[in-house]
């Protein structure tokens, strides 16, 4: 295999697995599209939910999980048109100082990345306690929109109000940029928190998250992906898909399923269970989700 890996094999390696979604994200192949032009198939790769800065249980290895992610993706035969990092970043702390550390520890450690194209948000591990100021000072805007292969990507910001709102001003602009997309464009949304109410006992919720979600409605193709709950959720509000993804860090337990929302325990017989990342890949010609579940492999 030497020093590249398949797409299909990436995920397995280093002690991390996941899953990869062939995606047609909704509704691809559109009178608007125009092969070889701007409408070409592409994939891109998410994280989330690294917190660099964590110590102790339950992951021996929580300052080297985030090293293997970035070592596994550059070890793509293909490398991925971007990637997308869907918050916290780095785990929380109540020491501003501390806080810019590990944000500029986290920046060095991802710079190693060969895909440069490389997209950030935060998660509330990041931002709830500034408001996002700290993130903005290493990473830019915590919402932002940007077009990709006749894909159009938005970002919404569910974390920096501590509430766990986007907030009105945040949802104005979502309703501009929303106005100016046609009602069958192809739009794919970042969040970390899911924007339904998944569990809102465990903060698994967003406050305002059903008026985003109802500004999303009148168009046709429109897919979620998000972070937040540390394990891999599959999620429909009307015609829109939501999807989260696995942690570099530690699983969570699926939503009620114990009284606390305490991280599951790390299992050494199958070091890395429950971590991972993912592959998202968009083609023109099918719409249909196609997932390949991945085993852990001990390193």
């Amino acid at each position: 295999m030497g020093n590249t890996i398949n797409r299909r094999s990436f995920l397995g390696l280093a002690g991390v697995g996941g899953a990869i979604f062939a995606s047609g994200l909704s509704g691809w192949a559109t009178a608007e599209t125009k092969p070889g032009v701007a409408n070409d198939d592409f994939f891109f790769v998410q994280l989330s939910d690294s917190h660099w800065g964590f110590e102790g249980p339950p992951n021996p290895d929580a300052r080297g999980t985030l090293q293997k992610a970035v070592a596994a993706v550059n070890g793509l035969e293909s490398q991925p048109d971007f990637i997308m990092f869907t918050g916290d970043l780095t785990h929380t702390t109540d020491d501003p100082a501390e806080r810019r550390k590990r944000l500029s520890e986290f920046k060095k450690i991802v710079a190693d990345l060969k895909v440069k194209n490389t997209h950030f948000m935060p998660g509330e591990h990041d931002a709830a306690l500034d408001y996002g100021k700290a993130f903005q000072e290493f990473f830019g805007e915590t919402h932002y929109t940007f077009d990709h292969k006749g894909v159009h990507f938005i970002v919404l910001d569910n974390v920096s109000d501590p509430a766990g709102s986007i907030g009105d001003a945040q949802l104005a602009w979502l309703a501009a940029d929303l106005a100016e997309q046609p009602a069958d464009a192809r739009i794919v949304v970042f969040t970390h928190r899911p924007l339904f109410d998944l569990y809102p006992q465990w903060d698994w919720a967003t406050r305002d998250g059903a008026k985003a979600v109802a500004l999303l409605m009148p168009h046709a193709h429109v897919t979620v992906f998000y972070g937040h709950i540390h394990q891999e959720n599959h999620h429909m509000t009307g015609h829109i898909a939501h999807h989260s993804a696995k942690s570099l860090i530690f699983p969570l337990p699926a939503p009620g399923s114990q009284p606390k929302r305490t991280p599951l325990p790390w299992d050494s017989a199958y070091p890395y269970r429950g971590l991972g990342f993912r592959e998202v890949e968009a083609q023109r010609q099918e719409t249909q989700y196609k997932i390949v579940e991945l085993p852990v492999r001990k390193v």
